[in-house]
């Protein structure tokens, strides 16, 4: 597997983790959510993002509003449901599992 695929692999797996945390913080609009993910270098093809609200939404992760924009049409503004609190607490606690285990296998010498 090469380098870039390691990567693009690794992202795939923790894109769901990272737009739902964005989304935790409050109501926030899907080219916001874009722009910070390809800001921290999670995200580079814009469409792979509309696929997986839809999802959360379906699972009743996440919900939405629209909302009046000054700059055009109305805005589809996304939030945390309860479900979706309680599902970012899970995958946060398996990040921390995942996270140590990596760690301990990096830092064993022989």
């Amino acid at each position: 597997m090469s380098t870039n695929n390691f990567k693009t692999q690794i992202r795939k797996g923790l894109i769901e983790f990272c737009v739902l945390q964005i989304i935790s913080r409050g109501e926030v609009y899907t080219t916001d959510i874009i722009l910070e993910l390809q800001k921290s270098k999670m995200i580079v093809v814009e469409g792979t993002l509309y696929p997986l609200l839809n999802r959360l939404k379906g699972s009743n992760y996440v919900d939405y509003s629209w909302k009046e924009s000054k700059q055009g049409p109305p805005r589809k503004y996304y939030v945390l449901t309860k479900e979706g609190e309680e599902h970012l607490k899970d995958l946060h606690l398996s990040w921390v599992d995942v996270d140590k285990a990596v760690k301990k296998i990096i830092n064993t010498k022989k």
